[in-house]
């Protein structure tokens, strides 16, 4: 969470000499959506967080304005010759073209400069529209490659750009597109290369609602400049999950983080003075051509007090452990082949009287996980479900639970279903 003020998309995730850097849309001002900065943290071990200045603010023609809608937009970062490279969106609405692409640059990790020739690409080519945004950046063989999301007739689409210095860019064309079904405007599209397959992640809007981002394992040809999807499944079943973005680290493992939040949602924390926080970091793999999300190794640093409680029937209602503490990690294996039940579950966060509490129901004749926080407290209410398979007669939960969140892991990874609150 931000020390303060409204945070949303995390940016410019990046392991930089030494340390892992992550920059977020930030408004210290108020708890309130407004002008965009980034926001700055580093960590050791993706555990224990240090605040940083913040490290981009409005302040040039092209990402700065008279009224509230201007800001740096969400991006990536990149490291070349031991300098930091942040790439984000310029945004004004009073300008035209509104959105441009933008860079700044670091020796230290902390202090940034504007390049002074920003913008890097000053306006959105034939194949998108005015909505023209996140930037992000990688490399592969000899060059640096850009995708930026827009839209255009309805269609989301990921625009591709190559370089081979980061600041000139050619633009080469739609490197991916909706088929129709998949959204009219792509938000913080990210493709990469993991477990020898390539990745599509994307945020999808349907007209002015943001929808649950999915994934897509294709084929990302670099002589066609082109990417063919393969199956499309959802990334994480949560109600509050968006704007993922992954990188990677000195131990070569793919790293992705999300805001823990989404649009339009009811944010009782904004009379406490702030708004929206970061997932868990969680490692990715590829397995069976399904996207595994685990939370990091790291997590393992935090454990204490262990309760270990051997394999038990219940019937009706069974107190696990009355005291649980606030920020918690449990994991359970159920046998569904031995329960005579069709429905069956877990409540976490329970008041005494059991008015408020957090319900995780498995439904086994739909083979269904469910997140029910209609009595969480006095955050947004929703049921949040994720389909679940049952793999020798049994189903693995692994919970996350901290002072305003719950992040699910079901089956090792293979489903997720995430969500935050003001209250749980």
């Amino acid at each position: 969470m931000a020390p303060t003020g409204w945070i949303n998309d995390p940016n410019g995730l990046v392991f930089y000499k030494g340390e892992y850097h992550i920059f977020y849309q930030h408004n210290p001002y108020s708890p309130e959506w407004g002008p965009m900065h980034w926001g700055h943290a580093k960590s050791r071990d993706l555990i224990n967080w240090e605040h940083l200045p913040i490290a981009l603010a409005p302040s040039e023609i092209y990402d700065y304005g008279t009224v509230h809608d201007h800001g740096c937009f969400s991006g990536s970062a990149i490291v070349k010759n031991d300098h930091l490279y942040l790439f984000y969106t310029g945004h004004s609405i009073e300008k035209d073209p509104m959105q441009v692409q933008c860079v700044a640059t670091s020796q230290d990790g902390i202090n940034f400069k504007k390049y002074e020739g920003n913008p890097i690409i000053n306006d959105f080519p034939k194949d998108g529209t005015k909505d023209f945004r996140d930037p992000k950046v990688r490399k592969y063989e000899e060059f640096f490659y850009m995708i930026v999301g827009s839209k255009k007739e309805g269609i989301g689409k990921a625009l591709l750009y190559q370089s081979k210095d980061l600041y000139e860019w050619k633009y080469i064309g739609v490197v991916a597109e909706s088929d129709g079904t998949q959204g009219d405007m792509w938000e913080c599209p990210d493709l990469f290369s993991l477990d020898n397959k390539d990745v599509l992640i994307v945020s999808p809007m349907y007209g002015t609602k943001n929808e649950k981002p999915f994934y897509t394992i294709g084929n990302m040809s670099y002589k066609t400049k082109q990417f063919t999807q393969g199956l499309v499944n959802t990334l994480d079943y949560g109600s509050d999950f968006y704007a993922p973005q992954t990188f990677v680290d000195d131990k070569n493992r793919r790293i992705m983080i999300a805001w823990m939040d989404m649009w339009f949602s009811h944010r009782p924390s904004q009379k406490e003075g702030w708004a929206g926080a970061m997932t868990f970091p969680r490692e990715l793999k590829v397995i069976d051509i399904k996207l595994y999300q685990v939370p990091v190794d790291e997590i393992e640093t935090l454990r204490e007090n262990l309760k270990d409680f051997q394999s038990f029937q219940y019937e009706n209602e069974y107190m696990i452990d009355p005291q649980l503490s606030v920020s918690s990690e449990i994991h359970i294996v159920y046998d569904i082949a031995q329960s005579s039940s069709n429905e069956f579950g877990l409540f976490v966060r329970s008041s005494e009287d059991g008015h408020e509490r957090t319900k995780i129901i498995i439904d086994i004749m739909k083979q269904e996980v469910l997140v029910d926080r209609n009595l969480s407290g006095t955050g947004e209410k929703s049921v949040s479900r994720a389909p679940v398979s049952f793999i020798n007669g049994k189903l693995e939960l692994r919970i996350l639970l901290d002072t305003t969140s719950i992040e699910l892991f079901i089956n090792g990874g293979s489903k997720l279903l995430q969500s935050e609150s003001s209250q749980i």
